[in-house]
């Protein structure tokens, strides 16, 4: 018998907002069934990291970050949509990296040459490479920070710069929002510096065996979960404003960002 049929969406799923993910989650599995789907998971996996997730055969349904999603598992997924959201720094489809600081740091990004940052994940497309976007027109080929860390999550990023362990760091504008409500200590002392340049938001994915039928599927049970009035209160939480059921393939304006830093002579952020 074959590995099971897994769901799962790592990219936002603070605990304190899980029952809305599961909440999500139930409302699209259903409705994945009742259109004779077979093998839909009752639940969420949460006991895999993203990167397994991403890779795994039986992927049905989740979310990606597209920068390591195209240097690393574009042969792995297939794009069935990608979601809007209404926090502050998102625009239709895209969203950009808030430039967060010490809420007491004064003046501009380019005030930050020789200060530490730090980044969620090296791979990571809102912590570093829209973050590489912003500074390689600053940095003239040469080390721009004075050290790079690497947190773990936005969240640890937020906390690092809160408390000085670092001073500046890019946190994408969904997870931003989310902790202004979660952790609103940590948020009160920071700032943001500026912000990004856009990319489009983190798509929901399949696994790249899945079916043109399977996908159209996919993509019917999630206009109807975006349509659901009774589901409105799930996705205000969740800052989901709406979905575009035709995304555009290729992950190309994430790799056109990491061009145009490797142009400037500003591959690696440092």
């Amino acid at each position: 018998m074959g590995a099971e049929r897994i769901a799962a969406l790592p990219m936002y799923d603070f605990p304190q907002v899980r029952d809305a993910h599961d909440a999500f989650w139930t409302a699209l599995a259903g409705r994945l069934t009742a259109a004779g789907l077979r093998d839909v998971p009752r639940e969420l996996s949460r006991d895999l990291g993203h990167f397994d997730v991403w890779r795994h055969p039986e992927l049905l349904f989740a979310q990606g970050c597209e920068y390591p999603l195209a240097k690393s598992f574009a042969d792995r997924v297939r794009l069935v949509a990608t979601p809007r959201y209404s926090a502050p720094g998102c625009e239709g489809g895209n969203y950009r990296s808030a430039i967060i600081v010490r809420r007491e740091e004064t003046g501009s990004l380019t005030d930050f040459r020789g200060r530490r940052c730090v980044v969620n994940e090296m791979d990571s497309n809102s912590g570093m490479n829209l973050l590489r976007a912003a500074v390689a027109p600053l940095a003239g080929g040469a080390r721009y920070f004075a050290s790079v860390a690497v947190s773990g999550s936005h969240r640890r990023s937020a906390e690092m710069v809160a408390c000085g362990e670092a001073d500046v760091a890019a946190v994408d504008c969904v997870s931003f929002a989310h902790l202004g409500l979660l952790c609103p200590g940590v948020v009160a002392n920071l700032r943001v510096l500026s912000w990004t340049p856009a990319s489009p938001c983190l798509p929901f994915i399949t696994a790249r065996s899945a079916d043109d039928p399977t996908v159209q599927v996919l993509r019917s049970a999630l206009a109807g979960v975006f349509e659901d009035a009774t589901l409105a209160p799930v996705r205000e939480r969740l800052f989901l404003s709406g979905v575009d059921l035709q995304p555009v393939e290729g992950f190309g304006e994430v790799l056109r960002l990491e061009r145009g830093a490797v142009e400037l002579r500003y591959p690696t952020i440092c």
